[in-house]
């Protein structure tokens, strides 16, 4: 499955100034995702949208009906989309009628529905906004000795006393900037935490809602999951959630808990930034995979997202362009599910100073702002770079998801077979076979900065694999462009 993740606040076709307020900057809204537009998304063979930063959050924004937040607490004059205020409403901004965005939220839902796609949206189970009282009581939370003391560059008289544990696991009251001071954590040690939380998750996929991306999943109990999974699936078997985990060591078990898909980020995404930014050998990916063993498919590789550097943006690849070779290796190696950030398939940049966010190569989360590409895309004037980077992401994912050698067929990891030599350097190139029905492809990703000619050593060994006529190994001639990919039919 392809999943597309849409920060709907950054969705659009109008012009930001850096730190604007809701007023001057204005947010994506749901009705801006119209039928048009999925029409687009299918395109890129999209199976399911993530649409973040749905459920309310807290924002220094006004909005009439909705009690107001401190804005000392709230990062950004958007907030963050996991400073939850609300888990039972939408954020206010991403209506058009205030009144009716429960409404507008249920008519997206539908569309996406409509256009042949599933719906995903955060949960968010270990932490909300420090303010939010009205669904938890004491029990809820971890409770300090000594009120709140929040850094002095807040310039804050926001009061808590007793103090509250924050949300990425502070137990002590001196939160620092670096910390996530605006939320409070959880306590899944009382089982009334765990009852809410299911009847969070009840309300949303009674919303039409097909499946949830779990955030920050290794700050809560893996038996909570699994518990709340088998109480859903009870009336909905066809929801599926994914973990955002880190750990590797935790891979496993957090797949144990019912997770469909997991984060491969400390995995097959750190060895792909790695090599892309040349500091570490191609050859690392085998060790990556090798080490999944039968989790590989339940894997979820990415090269961006809410949280990681743009792959075009200066701190990565560099450009689009540049990061083909890895969208080749994540989308064709093998059959995991892929998910990509919006804006990623045009090589947004992401190198704008938007306010709370300054140029770190990411798309602020905690700005109204919008992404350059994606606002000519809309107009229709996509410049000749990022028309060639979109055709290139509408091929490579039309062929990871229609072509059965992809989507279905088997992988024989060629490094072992390619070590260094005249012909071949494992450490910027990386080859392997894809195999389905008879038919065979072997593959070759060139990280390197410039064209190469190479020869691919194919033992005996991994025709027998595809169920080739018997071989004694054979070598196949490679032209691989820079930053690209090149495959050949060994079929025959």
């Amino acid at each position: 499955m392809i999943i597309y993740q849409l920060l709907l606040r950054a969705f659009g076709n109008r012009a930001c100034v850096p730190g604007g307020s809701y007023a001057q900057n204005g947010s994506g809204k749901f009705n801006d995702v119209t039928d048009e537009v999925l029409a687009k998304f299918r395109k890129l063979s999209i199976g399911a949208v993530w649409y973040t930063g749905v459920i309310s959050h807290a924002t220094r924004t006004h909005f009439r009906t909705i009690p107001d937040n401190d804005p000392s607490l709230v990062k950004g004059e958007a907030g963050s989309p996991y400073a939850i205020r609300n888990y039972f409403d939408v954020d206010p901004a991403l209506a058009v009628n205030l009144d009716n965005r429960m409404a507008e939220f249920e008519a997206l839902v539908a569309r996406t529905h409509k256009a042949g796609m599933k719906v995903i949206i955060d949960f968010v189970p270990n932490h909300v906004y420090r303010e939010y009282r009205s669904y938890f009581t004491a029990e809820n939370f971890y409770p300090l000795d000594g009120p709140l003391h929040l850094p002095e560059s807040l310039h804050s008289r926001y009061v808590e006393n007793p103090a509250l544990a924050t949300g990425n696991d502070v137990f002590h009251a001196w939160p620092s900037e670096n910390d996530w001071y605006d939320t409070v954590k959880l306590n899944y040690n009382n089982r009334s935490t765990w009852s809410k939380m299911l009847q969070v998750l009840k309300f949303w996929a009674g919303k039409g809602v097909d499946g949830f991306r779990c955030d920050m999943v290794e700050l809560v109990p893996p038996a909570f999951f699994d518990w709340a999974f088998r109480a859903l699936r009870a009336e909905r078997p066809d929801l599926f959630f994914i973990a955002e985990v880190y750990g590797k060591e935790n891979y496993r078990r957090y797949a144990d808990a019912g997770f469909d898909l997991l984060y491969d980020k400390s995995g097959f995404y750190d060895a792909l930034r790695g090599i892309v930014r040349g500091e570490r050998p191609a050859s690392c990916l085998t060790q990556e995979w090798q080490a999944l063993g039968d989790l590989q498919p339940r894997m979820l590789n990415f090269l961006e997202n809410h949280d990681e550097q743009r792959l075009a943006s200066d701190f990565f690849a560099g450009s689009g362009k540049a990061g083909m070779a890895a969208l080749a290796v994540s989308l064709l190696f093998n059959t995991s599910s892929f998910m990509l950030y919006f804006g990623q398939e045009f090589g947004e940049r992401g190198m704008e100073a938007e306010g709370f966010s300054q140029v770190d190569g990411r798309t602020s989360i905690y700005d109204y702002c919008c992404i350059p590409s994606g606002a000519r895309y809309l107009a229709g004037h996509l410049t000749v770079d990022e028309t060639v980077v979109y055709k290139e992401y509408c091929r490579l994912l039309r062929i990871a998801t229609a072509d059965a050698i992809f989507s279905k067929g088997g992988t024989f990891d060629l490094m072992y077979a390619n070590p260094v030599s005249a012909h071949f350097d494992p450490s910027r190139q990386f080859a392997w076979m894809r195999g389905y029905a008879g038919s065979v492809m072997a593959i070759v990703a060139n990280f390197a900065g410039h064209p190469v000619d190479v020869d691919v050593f194919i033992p005996a060994e991994a025709s027998a694999y595809f169920g080739l006529p018997a071989t004694t190994g054979r070598t196949v001639h490679f032209h691989v462009a820079a930053h690209d990919y090149t495959r050949i039919d060994v079929s025959r």
